[in-house]
């Protein structure tokens, strides 16, 4: 299940939340009680089984072809 972070606009807290993805936009009260709160947007590194980078592509070469035809 999904976890979103979310702040407390009251108390300035900071809190995260499981739920299912149907419910991502749904209000969430922040562990003091108060429901203004807002949902923080997160960032997400995807990596390989190894948890290295996947290897940028190599091959092609530079102009707007790539392939050395434009002088």
């Amino acid at each position: 299940m999904p976890r979103y972070d979310f702040r407390c606009r009251s108390c300035g807290a900071t809190f995260e939340l499981s739920r299912p993805m149907a419910r991502a936009n749904d209000p969430a009260v922040c562990p003091e009680g108060h429901p203004d709160t807002v949902k923080l947007l997160s960032t997400v590194a995807v990596t390989g089984a190894s948890g290295a980078a996947a290897p940028a592509p190599s091959g092609g070469g530079g102009g707007c072809c790539g392939g050395g035809c434009c002088g």
